[in-house]
């Protein structure tokens, strides 16, 4: 079975040797700690794209509620 990443073709030889790599490198202890660590990074950049958003969508809402108070005093 061959898995495509941003590293190009890897079968899985490859990533098992990079598996036995990283495990020698950091130990069994450390990788968890890690994972932590890339699991808080990945769920704060969400958060913050979440609030992009939101800032995005804000002004855009705020703009159809005045434009709809608008259309309301016109038909009055």
């Amino acid at each position: 079975m061959k898995l495509t990443l941003f590293l190009g073709n890897l079968g899985t030889g490859e990533i098992i040797l990079l598996v036995v790599v990283v495990l020698l490198l950091f130990g069994g202890k450390k990788i968890p700690e890690l994972m932590r660590g890339m699991g808080k990074g990945v769920r704060s950049f969400r958060q913050g794209m979440a609030e992009v958003e939101d800032e995005i969508k804000k002004p855009l809402s705020e703009a159809d509620e005045a434009n709809a108070e608008r259309e309301r005093g016109k038909n009055e």
